[in-house]
């Protein structure tokens, strides 16, 4: 995982802009290099119904089970192994649709069929050993499927941190209670070895990587500091009155925020209710679709039962009185707002913030003292001070790591060049691999460096309303 994770890395910073060459490359890689081998020149799940197989029937596959070919059939297997671990390090995350499920199960299954062949021929060679005492003469004793079956569920638990499941889905797939408890043990163990390891599956490892706003309910953190210190102090509060139709579509243009506070003035910062950006996008949308009032119509967010009287000589009309008070001057959204957001006290600890983000799944919460609104503060806003905290107490040198992507690129860039030249050359020019626009550097020609304060502008964590190509990389948290 640490490996993909790298690989993810470089894809991200420099083959972003070239992810149909990058699909098509590992394509006719995969193609090249998978052919000559026998197990991976087939479909992964034909390949483990065939690694699955024993060999007491009338089953077999190119001598699998024949004991003259059994050194070649183990090479075959470790090389399986080896080159499907290669593959999917640099293919898992590339623009295709693919998951991990069925190629980490094929790991697992060639190399718990390797394992088994193994000790098919130790228990040939020493039937008398104390380690197979257990074994009844004239019986088969060691069945080379069923390492390839836990070797299947082993790898997919390893790789996705998942226990139950994978008990579940192996049982589905044969269908005999024989192989649940050892399916528990070798997951049991998996899990052991996994969180000494690290901890989280590919799927937790994506998460971190790609910095989405998640808060794993398993992790438990003391960081002693109040909320005040995360939350945001800038923020976009809407007044009950006063805003018209075109400064709200302005306010929605210019910020990228998923919601705003709702105050009674911005001047008194008493809170009134929160919305949500797509609520009001959707309120918006549906005013000037049905043309019932013209852009210079007044905007109010009182809630029903508040005291706050609109500055209207006419009453506030609601969308569902849009086709009976054509031209009116006011639009009521107060229908679209949260009246009860959560609300906490500036001196609240984080902890117990992140508490109340995970377990009741709130947008947003509020900071609000003496009556005022002081500031709010969103997952993103937890994550950014964990991370920064972790990254204090354990600092990294990533210039090694840095250094060799930079000259991987190199080589890259290079081989392009040279291949689509040489292409070209015998196509006749009908043919272009690459052909550099406006905002892509040429093959060959190194991109221009940013400065630190660019990068550190555009390191941020999604909060859902960015572009991907904003996203925070996030270090290995193992």
């Amino acid at each position: 995982m640490k490996w993909n994770l790298r690989a993810q890395a470089f894809r991200k910073k420099y083959l972003t802009k070239y992810a149909i060459m990058e699909a098509t490359i590992l394509a006719g890689l995969t193609a090249i290099i998978c052919y000559p081998n026998m197990f991976l020149r087939i479909d992964m799940t034909e390949s483990m119904e065939i690694l699955f197989l024993e060999c007491e029937g009338a089953h077999d596959y190119d001598g699998l089970c024949d004991t003259n070919n059994r050194w070649s059939m183990i090479f075959s297997l470790a090389a399986a192994t080896v080159i499907r671990i290669g593959l999917v390090i640099i293919s898992y995350g590339c623009k295709v649709p693919a998951g991990i499920f069925v190629p980490s199960m094929a790991i697992g299954a060639s190399f718990g069929r390797m394992v088994g062949i193994l000790v098919q021929a130790l228990h040939e060679s020493y039937p008398a050993a104390k380690f197979f005492a257990s074994c009844k003469p004239d019986v088969p004793c060691i069945t080379p499927g069923t390492y390839a079956f836990l070797g299947a569920g082993a790898a997919l638990s390893g790789i996705m941190h998942i226990t139950v499941s994978v008990v579940v889905i192996m049982f589905e797939l044969t269908g005999a209670t024989t192989y649940i408890l050892p399916t528990m043990i070798v997951v049991g163990v998996t899990k052991a070895v996994g969180e000494r390891f690290g901890k989280g599956g590919i799927a937790d490892r994506m998460i971190w990587f790609n910095g989405f706003p998640f808060l794993d309910s398993k992790e438990e953190h003391t960081f002693g500091v109040p909320v005040q210190r995360v939350m945001t102090t800038e923020m976009t509060v809407l007044p009950t009155s006063g805003f018209d139709l075109n400064a709200l579509e302005k306010v929605l243009a210019e910020s990228k925020f998923q919601g705003f506070p709702i105050v009674e003035t911005p001047g008194s910062k008493a809170l009134v209710g929160y919305i949500g950006r797509t609520e009001l996008r959707y309120g918006i949308d549906r005013a000037k679709r049905e043309r019932s009032v013209p852009p210079s119509a007044k905007c109010f967010f009182t809630p029903p039962n508040s005291a706050v009287t609109p500055l209207s000589a006419a009453p506030p009309i609601s969308f569902d009185m849009i086709p009976a008070t054509r031209g009116q001057m006011s639009i009521d959204f107060s229908r679209f707002i949260d009246p009860t957001p959560l609300i906490v006290h500036p001196q609240l600890p984080l902890e117990t913030a992140m508490e109340l983000f995970k377990k009741m799944g709130p947008r947003v919460v509020l900071i609000e003292h003496r009556g005022r609104l002081t500031g709010l503060v969103t997952v993103k806003d937890c994550l950014k001070y964990q991370f920064k905290v972790e990254a204090s107490e354990n600092p990294r040198d990533d210039s090694a790591i840095l250094e060799g992507q930079e000259k991987l690129w190199s080589f890259l860039r290079k081989v392009g060049g040279w291949a689509s030249q040489r292409l070209s050359g015998v196509l006749d020019g009908r043919l272009t691999l690459w052909r550099p626009s406006l905002d892509q550097e040429p093959f060959g020609r190194s991109p221009v460096p940013r400065s630190s304060v660019e990068r550190a502008e555009s390191d941020h964590i999604l909060d859902g309303a960015q572009d991907e190509a904003d996203e925070l990389e996030l270090e290995d948290r193992t």
